[in-house]
Formats: structure tokens, C-alpha cells, sequence
């Protein structure tokens, strides 16, 4: 076990070297071993199998990570952001019989077992994959979230490669901002930075912004980077935006950073400029929980802005004729109650790899549009570009078989006057048959279901309840 071994190594040349902290304690890698191997030989005692974790961000979630590798538990983390329903299709399709968390109808608080541990015998156990480590689930866009299997030696292939990725920006301190039971940070906050000897802090999401699953404090997010100054950050698209707006007005937040990575969404090419510009060392990256998160990243001295970075050493990329983009190498046993993943995975991204490898992304399969004029279009490229447009918070295009594309738009709160002015801006950016020619306001979030529990459109339920609105745009019956 590779990290362990990693883990021992550095205890015995550095005992008080800190190896996690919080905003009230620090753990060093001797004390994060004996407390790791003292849990997992509780969690062996109990003979639990299967494991759900559903915590705040924090060091209690990361030594419980740990202590069930240790231990041979198959670990599923509940992510926070998922709906109640969510939570418990979780836990019944998972067939969890163990559960560390809040209270919950049904289960047994189990005496004398710090953290608190409850106990229930699962109404059905589906079988799962041998060597499963952990079962992530993916929010989707339609339906239930599914489970993905995926061994320990699989997790630890994709942390090594990244280790080695990003070893030239001699990270010391890692950042937690995204919440651990996401397996991007899950394996980027805690498994890459205890393999190249950094300490990682993991404060509670409410320290570095986030308010309940869609709400975030970009105050907050600056006051965390200008107290902790760490050395490196994992982002999504958003939060990207929203750093490079807090560093136009506070530039010494970028002072202590030396590796941004972001991924989760196309981001837009001048907002990555805009970041370097300011001296945010920003590094774009590509993965999806299926290949065990990470398959492509940028790094310094090996980048191209604009682009996802070239493979990680442990996988392959190849594209199909319709430029979809393959992965090999790199694939999660199966989904939880489905038959065997095989060597490659289909992505459903397109894509193409340029002539020095390194992996662009142009949109999703199924979301090409045609506009009845017979135009191609990614919708995500429109998307992605208005990022850079401050009144824009979130924004959905539609233009699939319409005379005119239509955008969905959530505006950023106190921006709302300016966002026509913006997305004139924005048009003049773009090819005709990409502009948005009307747009309407509308709260896009994951409380009212147009949003994935982690951000992402569901564009079939936004068309549903707004295809009326925008057959009216189009059609020409309100100007």
C-alpha cells in the first residue's frame, strides 16, 4: 500500500512534520499513522463492510478515509450537497451497513465507538466488484445517482501520476476547498498531498465560503486564502471566476500560490489569461469519476492554456471518428449493479488531441446543438466564454432546432443592470449562429432540480419547464 508505506517513510525521517491540520489542530504523519491504524483496527473489531461517511469537511473525515483503506472497508462518502433523497438512495442501493454521521431513522448508535458509528443490517446488499476500495457517487444529470467501484489500486495509480505532475511547484501546503466526499478533491486534498509530504488543510466547508449546497461567500473564500496562505488550490470554473475577481482587487491573495488546478467544466481561455495575468498560476485539467477522477492536466513547464493538459502517465486517450473522447488505462471496475466496465471508457466528451498531446475539449456528445439553420454548436463553449461577463452567475443555452438561441440565466446579485450591456459583450465575441438573441431570467440552483447536486446543468428539466417560454422568444410572439 503505497501511500502507507509513503506515509511511514516520512515519519521516520520527520515524526512532527504536519501531515493534516484544521483552523484548531495540527496532526504530523507519526501521530496521522497510530491514529489511522488505531480506527482501523476498531472498524476491523466491528467487522463492518461497507462504510458511508457523511461529514463536514475536516480532519475526523480524512483519518476515517484512511483508517478504511487500512482496514480493508469499502468506503462510500455522502456528499453533502446531495438531496435527502439522494442521501438515501444512497444508502440503501450502497447496501451500507455501517454509517458515521448525524443521527439518522433506522439505524443503531453503536456504545463506546468514537467517532460515532451506527449499525444496520441493509434491506439488500448488492454485490459488488472484487477489490472495490470505494463506491463514488455521481450526480448525473438525469435520474438517481449511480455508484462507481473503484479499487485502491486504481485510487492510488491516478495519485502517483498526479504527485508526479505536479511535483515541480514544490507544493508544502494544499488547500481543501471542494468537499472531500467529491472524489477530485478527495484524491487531490488528501491522498497527493500526504504522498509528496505536504500538509494539507482541510477546514469545514463553512471556513472557506460554502453555505448550504449553492451558496458561496467569495468574502469568506479571500479571507481563508490571505490567513492560511497556502500553496495550492483545486477549483471548479466558478470558483476560478470568482478568485480572479478577488485578486483584480486584492493581488496579494496570489503572492503565496503556486498551483491552481481546475477542471469539473470547460473553462474559458481569456479567463485562464486573465488569471495568469494577475499571477494565478492556473492549470486546467480533465476527469470524470469513472477513470478515477484526473485523466489529463496541465503543469508548469508542460502547459498549453486553452487546453486540458496532456494524460497522466498511468492512462491513453484516443478519439473516435465522431470526436469523442476514449479512455484507457484508467477505468473504474463497474458501476454498482451493473456488468463489468471493460479496459476503456466511452466519456460522452468530445474532443481532439493537437499535434504535441495535449487533450482540447469541445463540448459534451449529447449536447450538440443544431440550429435550424443547420449550424453546429456546443453549447458549453457559449457557456464557458461567459465566464469572463461578472452578471452572468449561471448560464444555459438553447438553440437545438430554433431560428435564434435562447439563454437561460441566473444573475449574479447586484449585476442584475448590467447584464444586458454584458451579453452584448458577450455576443461580440461570437460567430452568429453562437449568440444569444434572447434571454431569460431565471433561478437556476440545486434546491429548485435545475441543477446536479455538484453544479451542473440538467438541461432536460430546464427545457421542460421553460420550453414554452422560449417557443415564444422564437417564434416571434413577444419581441
Amino acid at each position: 500500500m503505497i501511500l502507507f508505506e509513503r506515509m511511514q517513510q516520512i515519519a521516520a525521517a520527520d515524526p512532527s512534520r504536519p501531515a493534516l491540520c484544521d483552523s484548531q489542530q495540527v496532526i504530523s504523519y507519526a501521530e496521522l499513522l497510530q491514529k489511522t491504524a488505531s480506527l482501523a483496527e476498531k472498524l476491523k473489531a466491528e467487522k463492518i463492510s461497507r462504510l458511508a461517511l457523511f461529514l463536514d469537511n475536516g480532519l475526523e473525515w480524512a483519518v476515517i478515509d484512511l483508517a478504511c483503506a487500512l482496514a480493508n472497508v469499502v468506503l462510500i462518502p455522502v456528499p453533502v450537497f446531495f438531496s435527502a433523497e439522494q442521501q438515501q438512495w444512497l444508502l440503501e442501493s450502497s447496501g451500507a451497513d455501517a454509517l458515521i454521521g448525524a443521527a439518522r431513522i433506522g439505524w443503531t448508535t453503536t456504545p463506546n465507538f468514537a467517532p460515532a458509528l451506527q449499525r444496520r443490517l441493509p434491506l439488500s446488499v448488492a454485490e459488488l466488484p472484487a477489490h472495490t476500495a470505494k463506491i463514488t457517487y455521481t450526480s448525473g444529470t438525469t435520474g438517481q445517482p449511480k455508484g462507481v467501484c473503484l479499487s485502491w489500486e486504481h485510487l492510488m495509480r491516478v495519485s502517483v501520476s498526479l504527485a508526479e505532475r505536479v511535483a515541480p511547484a514544490q507544493i508544502q501546503q494544499h488547500l481543501t476547498l471542494l468537499p472531500l466526499s467529491t472524489l477530485l478533491e478527495n484524491i487531490t486534498g488528501l491522498y497527493v498531498p500526504l504522498l509528496s509530504g505536504a500538509c494539507s488543510r482541510i477546514p469545514a466547508l463553512a471556513e472557506v465560503g460554502f453555505t448550504g449546497s449553492s451558496q458561496f461567500s467569495y468574502q469568506t473564500l479571500a479571507q481563508a486564502i490571505g490567513l492560511w496562505r497556502p500553496h495550492s488550490l483545486v477549483l471548479v470554473p466558478e470558483l476560478l471566476r470568482l478568485l480572479v475577481m478577488l485578486c483584480g482587487m486584492q493581488p496579494e491573495l496570489a503572492k503565496s500560490l503556486r498551483f491552481i488546478a481546475v477542471g469539473g467544466g470547460k473553462v474559458a481561455e481569456e479567463l485562464v489569461a486573465k488569471s495568469h495575468q494577475l499571477g494565478l498560476p492556473v492549470f486546467e485539467g480533465y476527469g470524470l469519476s469513472e477513470c478515477g477522477s484526473v485523466v489529463t492536466l496541465n503543469a508548469p513547464g508542460n502547459a498549453l492554456p486553452g487546453s486540458a493538459g496532456k494524460p497522466l502517465p498511468h492512462c491513453q486517450i484516443s478519439i473516435t471518428e465522431e470526436g469523442e473522447i476514449h479512455v484507457s488505462g484508467a477505468a473504474m471496475l463497474r458501476y454498482l449493479g451493473e456488468p463489468a466496465a471493460g479496459s476503456c471508457i466511452a466519456t460522452g466528451d468530445l474532443g481532439y488531441l493537437d499535434d504535441q498531446g495535449f487533450l482540447h475539449i469541445t463540448g459534451r456528445k449529447k449536447n450538440v446543438q443544431i440550429s435550424a439553420f443547420g449550424r453546429n454548436f456546443s453549447p458549453e463553449w457559449v457557456e464557458a466564454e461567459a465566464q469572463l461577463f461578472p452578471a452572468v452567475s449561471r448560464i444555459v443555452v438553447f438553440g437545438d432546432g430554433l431560428p435564434s438561441n435562447v439563454a437561460l440565466i441566473h444573475p449574479t446579485p447586484g449585476y442584475e443592470n448590467s447584464l444586458a450591456e454584458q451579453i452584448s459583450q458577450l455576443n461580440s465575441r461570437l460567430p452568429d449562429y453562437a449568440r444569444i438573441h434572447h434571454y431569460i431570467l431565471a433561478q437556476l440552483t440545486v434546491e429548485n432540480g435545475l441543477l446536479t447536486a455538484n453544479g451542473r446543468p440538467r438541461r432536460a428539466q430546464i427545457l421542460s419547464q421553460y420550453q414554452s417560454r422560449i417557443h415564444q422568444l422564437t417564434s416571434g410572439d413577444i419581441v
